[in-house]
């Protein structure tokens, strides 16, 4: 006898809840539930485009706090393929992960690491930068891929505007977007009609529309009359001006539905996480704590240490003595530069998880801030001294 499942479209009031609202500014705090657990929000999304954290195991992701980590649509579908991950069971199974996985569309790598992209109404032809194989995705392609990997929840097929960008273009590239939008929420609502879950993978929509405010509420108005269960703001962090961004978001965030998740993409410096979060921003990823990580720079709430620096070579303190991260519990700033200085790999391994666990937890620290009342009094105690730190 077959189960009888709920409607899937009568899930998706059930996904996201706000827990509370800071008395003071828009921050809030809320559950996001998914098919492999609910994430507790603001969150931060560790990157890990390949089926894997640079550098950094699963054990530890989770020891730093991770509820749940994003990757790359693009990546995967050229390698290992999609096939692969299929028969492994899915992409949790693959890589041995059972949080959620939240999967981005792989639009912005296509449009940044493809030769040859032609873009056309029904999706974008391109070579891949591996070995020049032409491939065709389509807005509903780009969601059976995700579904096929099982992802907790999929972006769909967008296209990234550069900066600056003139504005008919920009226009014509979100119309473009929202088209695509369209077909991929229709593609999604019938995936579940025909392969329904207890818990499917949820479809955010992606508003775009560059640096005009104007084409971003255009683009939420059009995105908001086609009800997805979240919302993520794209095409920021772009190499615009920090207050071009934050103008931005504050036209556009206070547009989005209150009952529905939002995710600022690619986003993620720490001054810039507590200008979202205080804009009511749910959800982040970047690349910047493994990045950095790798390249000698850790952050502390003091600032950020470049940790090639002479001052450090008989430092024996930790990176940050409050830290818990095995990094700053085992050794001392004055280790981590002779790895750095001797080219070993262990140096940016150590460096990484620090960073990664001072991101995740900072995330939980405004959470905690903002059921306690307090966000606006920890945001700037936090950017006070941080931006004091950076001028030593």
């Amino acid at each position: 006898m077959k189960l009888k499942t709920e409607p899937a479209e009568s899930l998706l009031t059930k996904i996201f809840s706000v827990e509370h609202q800071d008395s003071q500014t828009k921050a809030r705090s809320g559950f996001l539930k998914t098919a492999h657990g609910t994430v507790k929000t603001p969150v931060f999304m560790p990157v890990g485009t390949q089926a894997t954290v640079k550098t950094i195991s699963n054990q530890e992701l989770l020891d730093a706090g991770a509820q749940i980590i994003l990757s790359n649509t693009y990546h995967l579908f050229l390698r290992p393929g999609e096939k692969v991950i299929e028969e492994a069971g899915g992409l949790h199974r693959f890589m041995s992960w059972n949080k959620p996985i939240l999967t981005d569309s792989g639009g912005f790598q296509i449009f940044s690491l493809a030769t040859r992209v032609k873009i056309k109404n029904e999706g974008v032809e391109f070579q891949s930068h591996l070995d020049g194989l032409k491939h065709f995705l389509t807005p509903e392609e780009v969601v059976r891929v995700q579904w096929s990997f099982g992802s907790d929840i999929l972006m769909p097929l967008d296209e990234c505007v550069k900066f600056p960008c003139e504005e008919a273009y920009v226009e014509k590239s979100l119309e473009l977007t929202n088209a695509w939008a369209r077909k991929s929420k229709a593609y999604w609502l019938k995936r579940q009609e025909e392969d329904p879950k207890p818990f499917p993978g949820i479809l955010f929509g992606i508003v775009q529309g560059g640096m005009d405010k104007s084409l971003r509420k255009r683009a939420v108005i059009e995105l908001s009359e086609m009800d997805f269960p979240g919302y993520s703001i794209g095409g920021l962090s772009v190499g615009e001006p920090n207050e071009r961004m934050y103008e931005v978001l504050e036209a556009t965030v206070p547009e989005l539905p209150v009952d529905k998740p939002r995710y600022l993409m690619g986003v993620g410096m720490p001054l810039d996480l507590f200008e979202a979060v205080s804009q009511g921003v749910d959800m982040f990823d970047c690349v910047i704590p493994t990045r950095n990580g790798r390249n000698a720079t850790v952050f502390t709430p003091n600032g950020t240490l470049l940790l090639r620096g002479a001052s450090y070579t008989k430092d024996f303190r930790p990176i940050d003595d409050q830290c818990r991260c095995y990094t700053c519990r085992t050794y001392s700033r004055a280790y981590l530069r002779h790895l750095f200085n001797a080219e070993e790999y262990l140096a940016g391994r150590l460096a990484s998880l620090h960073n990664l666990t001072f991101f995740i937890q900072l995330l939980a620290s405004m959470r905690e801030a903002i059921q306690e009342d307090h966000f606006r009094e920890f945001r700037r105690d936090f950017e006070r001294n941080f931006t004091e730190g950076e001028k030593k």
